[in-house]
């Protein structure tokens, strides 16, 4: 089971961009999907999560900004960045889980069982 993430990279304040997850080694229709990201000096926070049926939760940092979504056909994840702001400066991770998919604000790291390496973001005002 691989999650590999791309599209990180530089952006100025109040641009966009995409980032993608493919995955390989499972069928990543059938799992909870979702973007992390960890910041400097901060923890691993949850940023966006789909499930199977497509249905989505946002944390309330980049609600409105962000969308998450996925093309089982591709077995990849995607997460496209509106508008961003220098504090979504952060390395990004895609990770699924065997779980059912709660509200991102109920889902703990642990119930992920399976993480990409990341994907750096960096926005500069």
């Amino acid at each position: 089971v691989q999650l590999v993430e791309s599209g990180g990279g530089s952006v100025r304040a109040g641009g966009s961009l995409r980032l993608s997850c493919a995955a390989s080694g499972y069928n990543s229709s059938s799992f909870c999907m979702g973007w992390f990201r960890r910041a400097p000096w901060k923890g691993r926070e949850g940023v966006a999560i789909i499930d199977r049926e497509g249905s989505t939760s946002y944390a309330d940092s980049v609600k409105g900004r962000f969308t998450i979504s996925k093309d089982n056909a591709k077995n990849t994840l995607y997460l496209r960045m509106n508008t961003v702001k220098a504090e979504d400066t952060a390395l990004y991770y895609c990770a699924a889980s065997h779980f059912s998919c709660r509200p991102i604000a109920t889902m703990w790291r642990t119930d992920f069982d399976y993480w990409g390496q990341g994907t750096q973001v960096t926005v500069s005002s």
